[in-house]
């Protein structure tokens, strides 16, 4: 369709806007950061995911350094972020918000970027998912924490799933710009579904038994 790529662009830019803030926020909550760490962690939050799509796919230089809309956006919400930082105890819900917007439109934009390139059914879903959670994973990793995606099971599922309908959509040659939204939208669903319900994926008996018990903050 003449408007699926305008759709695929608002939603990457709607992502990396979201992820920039949403990093931005994370990082000020977890750590003591002046505003330029605040800011690139946020600008890694928002581009990192889609630089490991580009690198493993062979597009380089990455998408988001062709065009300054990406780079531009993240700056603005790691300054943004910033910016609000004092009323952080406010912008709890917020911060869950952004960051359920930002791993939705990415896992889109990952599958069918991966589907663009000739790659499979299999490594596009998985691709989706790695550009959704990519960035979070720098930015925690910088911040000697724990990336989410390896303590939270509703963090990868939902975007699994978001590329998995992403994929379907396009295999069955209905995928435009309603079914971008849908994937999306199923994404940011299930994610939200399994904070509101602290729903999780099955872990291992020692893992419950230390949180039962408070001796681990996982």
């Amino acid at each position: 369709m003449s408007s699926e790529p305008a759709v695929l662009l608002a939603l990457d830019l709607s992502g990396t806007f979201a992820f920039g803030l949403n990093g931005a926020l994370t990082a000020v909550r977890a750590t003591r950061l002046d505003v330029v760490g605040v800011v690139v962690l946020g600008m890694i939050t928002a581009l990192g995911g889609g630089f490991i799509r580009d690198v493993l796919i062979d597009a380089l230089p990455p998408a988001t350094l062709l065009d300054w809309r990406y780079y531009t956006l993240a700056l603005a919400g790691g300054l943004i972020a910033f910016a609000i930082s004092k009323h952080l105890r406010k912008l709890e819900r917020a911060i869950t918000v952004f960051d359920a917007i930002g791993l939705s439109t990415f896992a889109v934009i990952g599958a069918s970027t991966a589907l663009n390139a000739g790659l499979g059914v299999v490594p596009a879903i998985l691709l989706g998912a790695i550009t959704a959670v990519g960035g979070g994973t720098l930015r925690d990793t910088l911040m000697g924490e724990i990336p989410s995606v390896l303590r939270t099971g509703l963090y990868a599922v939902p975007a699994l799933m978001g590329a998995a309908v992403t994929v379907t959509a396009v295999a069955m040659g209905v995928y435009g710009p309603p079914a971008a939204f849908g994937a999306a939208l199923t994404c940011f669903l299930v994610r939200m579904i399994g904070l509101r319900f602290s729903l999780n994926a099955p872990e291992p008996p020692e893992t419950r038994k230390h949180k039962d018990s408070g001796d681990t903050d996982m």
